[in-house]
């Protein structure tokens, strides 16, 4: 299933150097016995998405599988491991730019069921905050790329791609 997510244009930038897309990872914790998912909140005086509410993720190390991002990130940002037999696709995302990403992005979006370790604000410096967040009361205040991934995810809905920022032409 495509989903066409367009958001407003950022300035025009100078031309791009490095034609390869970043990678993201991120992850949806979710603990359905107890209907919750872990979400951290960004500092406010982040340079992506300051105040937002979004899942734990970030950016690929050169030496590292997509997978091993997830992990390392989740571990990282909150404290939650998880071995990667128990990630799950949920959603890809290509968006046409990002921080640190002036040519585009892609997001894999992973989802796990099972984990061990306590939640905690890992990275205090990036992060105002990690919560478990009920699932039928998200915040509003959220990265809409992926908090359109949760929505999905929680719906039920099977792993699906999104565009975010592209022209009309895919």
């Amino acid at each position: 299933m495509l989903d066409r997510q367009n958001a407003p244009e950022p300035s025009p930038a100078a031309p791009p150097t490095d034609p390869r897309a970043g990678l993201v990872a991120a992850v949806i914790a979710h603990d359905t016995a107890r209907r919750r998912v872990a979400l951290v909140q960004r500092a406010h005086g982040a340079r992506f998405a300051p105040g937002l509410w979004d899942l734990p993720g970030g950016k690929r190390e050169s030496y590292e599988s997509v997978a091993a991002t997830a992990i390392r990130e989740l571990r990282e940002e909150t404290g939650l491991l998880v071995d990667s037999g128990n990630l799950e696709l949920a959603h890809v995302i290509h968006g046409a730019r990002g921080v640190d990403a002036p040519t585009s992005y892609l997001t894999v979006v992973f989802a796990t069921y099972d984990w061990s370790g306590e939640l905690s604000n890992r990275e205090p410096e990036k992060h105002a905050q990690a919560r478990w967040m009920p699932t039928d009361a998200l915040p509003p205040e959220f990265v809409p790329s992926t908090g359109g991934a949760l929505r999905q995810h929680l719906r039920g809905q099977r792993p699906s791609f999104a565009l975010r920022g592209w022209d009309a032409e895919a």
